[in-house]
Order: structure tokens, then sequence, then C-alpha cells
């Protein structure tokens, strides 16, 4: 088989497990409601203003959060290299413009794109700084099921690995 013949098989057996996954997904039985009911009232019951942070805590954590956020996939994973990688990792990770898919993992079909800057796709010259990049991903993120792909400037295949 061919690489292009493999990479649409995988992505047809993809797609039909997150069908299949989302399928299941919707089959409860409208329990979650009275749970939440549940949980509040004996919140409310065991007097939950003891278990509750102060004021200030929660501001200073909202202002954490919102600092993260405002930082890109791409921008926080070069900030996670240049702050534990080695120089060739850093070097190599320098080329991410865009990084899709890390901020959500369910440990089931975990996937990510990362975008470089480098041409020329498979046997172009990215195609050894890409296996730094998906070796440094799997350091920053970790999934008992995940596949980080590498990608040119012009979209095309560079490497991939698991993370």
């Amino acid at each position: 088989m061919g690489m292009k013949t493999k990479i649409a098989l995988g992505a047809v057996v993809g797609i039909a497990v997150i069908g299949a996954l989302s399928a299941n997904a919707g089959d409860g039985d409208g329990d979650a409601k009275s749970d939440n009911r549940t949980s509040a009232s004996a919140g409310e019951k065991t007097g939950g203003a003891s278990e509750a942070k102060p004021a200030e805590d929660k501001t200073e954590d909202k202002a954490e959060e919102k600092t993260e956020k405002k930082a890109s996939q791409a921008e926080q994973f070069k900030a996670f290299v240049q702050k534990n990688g080695t120089p060739k990792e850093k070097d190599a990770v320098s080329h991410v413009t865009k990084v899709q898919g890390a901020d959500e993992q369910n440990d089931i079909l975990d996937a990510a794109d990362v975008y470089t800057d480098f041409t020329g796709g498979i046997m172009g010259e990215g195609t050894g700084p890409a296996k730094l990049i998906a070796s440094s991903f799997a350091d920053w993120k970790d999934s008992e099921n995940g596949l980080v792909t590498i990608y040119d400037a012009d979209g095309e295949l560079l490497g991939n690995g698991q993370f």
C-alpha cells in the first residue's frame, strides 16, 4: 500500500471510531439532573462554605487561567521546550507555527497536529527536526493513545509520533 492509501485508511478508521464514541456518549437516562441537585443539596446541608476557597484565591486562580488561555497552544508548547528541551529540540521547535488538538484529550483517540515553516515535504529538510518536535510534544503532553502529526508549510506530512 502506498503512503497516501495508508493515511486515507487511517482517517476512515479514526472517523468510524469517533462516530461510535459520540453515538455512545449520548446514552444517558436522565439521572444527571437528579445527581447534580442531590450533590448541591448535600453541599448546602454540610455548609459548603467551609470547603470553599477564600475570594482572593479564586480571583488569583482565574487570573492564572486567563493568562494560560491567552497563549496559543503553539506558544505554550514553545515555552515548555524552551524551559525543558535540549538545544536541538529548541532549534527544531522554533520552526513551529501552529499547534491544534493539544488542549482537549480523552485518552481514547487523541490526535494533535503541529504545523511548521519547513518546506519540501517528507523529502525536505524538516524530516529530522519533525522527529525532535514529535518527541518534545510527547514530553509536553501525555496520552494513553495519542498521535501527533507534524506538517510542513504546505500542509505536507513530515512525520508523526505517539504521545
